[in-house]
């Protein structure tokens, strides 16, 4: 490991270790990075359908990243165009959540649910825009994969350092206007790499990034 990641490296054994244990700050960790009218929405009803995303680590170039999608962007989609981790709904053969977010993974970009080596699970986080129920799973490859895009679902991958989500000022306010033209004003945002994410996809990294410090 070079030093140029000794940060990353650093970052990746405390998130092991903390899943490993099961310490996780939950709710509290992922509500920082939430715009203030979703805080009335911890609790998922029990219509809320059930999801799973996958926060893939992985190093390039011997430095860590963390694997996001840009999603495409079809006409009255609630999600197009949003970054977010690899995943999607649960499908009736999957076995477990974490079967859905490896399967997702595959089929969106191309992972071999084989070489991935689960750390553990972030707390589920329900999205009320679409009544889902999020499970978020973090993995590990140990080398970069080779992506094959599902080019209905995926426009893009974005491979960011990890180290960058603990730096000072990457967290900034910016108003975001949604899909049905409402503009919300003040929406928490990470900002790594010049890439912006916004709403449950950062909170859920707020919850990584408060279990590797």
């Amino acid at each position: 490991m070079t030093s140029a990641d000794d940060g990353g490296q650093v970052y990746l054994e405390r998130i092991r270790a903390r899943l490993q244990a099961g310490d996780l700050p939950g709710y509290a960790a992922q509500e920082v990075m939430g715009h203030e009218l979703r805080q009335e929405y911890s609790a998922a009803p029990p219509t809320a359908r059930a999801a799973s995303v996958l926060a893939l680590i992985y190093p390039v170039r011997d430095i860590h990243h963390l694997l996001f999608i840009q999603r495409t962007s079809p006409p009255g989609d609630r999600h197009g165009g949003q970054i977010s981790f690899p995943g999607g709904s649960a499908d009736p053969g999957d076995k477990s959540a974490a079967e859905t977010a490896l399967r997702e993974a595959e089929e969106e970009v191309g992972i071999d649910p084989k070489r991935v080596e689960l750390l553990g699970e972030l707390t589920p986080l329900y999205i009320p825009v679409s009544n889902f129920l999020v499970n978020p799973f973090v993995g590990y490859l140990p080398e970069r994969p080779a992506f094959t895009l599902q080019i209905s679902e995926v426009a893009r991958v974005l491979e960011l350092p990890l180290a960058g989500f603990f730096g000072e000022g990457v967290v900034t306010r910016r108003d975001k206007k949604l899909y049905n033209g409402l503009l919300l004003r003040d929406v928490p945002h990470w900002l790594v790499s010049g890439e912006a994410i916004w709403g449950a996809t950062a909170m859920m990294v707020g919850e990584l990034v408060a279990i590797g410090r």
